[in-house]
């Protein structure tokens, strides 16, 4: 059964919303105590910078995750977004995410992981929307690239 264009314009309404709060309240802003593996990143075209902070434990679990950087509201959105989801997990969970992720901004596909709760996987998908301005794709997706590349700089 097809979704009503009520249900779909209030999903757009809530994923803006979540993008929103998300770009205005940022979650684990800052550098974290400690990490053990970081990584920069900047987008010239749009101004947009990030830097990651990760804290990983012998075991390679992500004990912290964090960041500083600027930009537009989809880029510290989908920064917050990413630390929230992958912080106390491990490297394993971090790339499979990274990969849904990433397969769902450029092969408009869906989030598969069954280990995110529902409410992750709406603020995840919150983000889709940036398939249909390709200029905003790296907005979106630049903090994700950053994270993997501070744990590939230091394995």
């Amino acid at each position: 059964m097809s979704e009503s264009i009520s249900e779909l314009m209030d999903l757009k309404e809530l994923y803006q919303e979540i993008i929103l709060d998300h770009g205005k309240n940022p979650r684990n802003k800052g550098k974290c105590d400690g990490y053990t593996n970081d990584a920069k990143a900047h987008n010239p075209l749009c101004g947009d910078k990030v830097h990651i902070y990760l804290k990983l434990n012998k075991d390679k679990e992500i004990e912290d995750l964090s960041f500083e950087g600027e930009g537009c509201a989809i880029s510290l959105a989908s920064a917050s977004i990413l630390t929230e989801t992958i912080k106390g997990k491990d490297l394993s969970f971090l790339r499979k995410v990274n990969d849904d992720f990433l397969n769902m901004i450029k092969n408009k596909t869906k989030i598969t992981i069954n280990s995110l709760s529902a409410d992750q996987i709406t603020t995840i998908t919150s983000l889709s929307g940036v398939q249909e301005f390709p200029m905003r794709v790296k907005c979106a997706t630049m903090a994700w690239h950053t994270c993997l590349s501070a744990v590939e700089k230091n394995e």
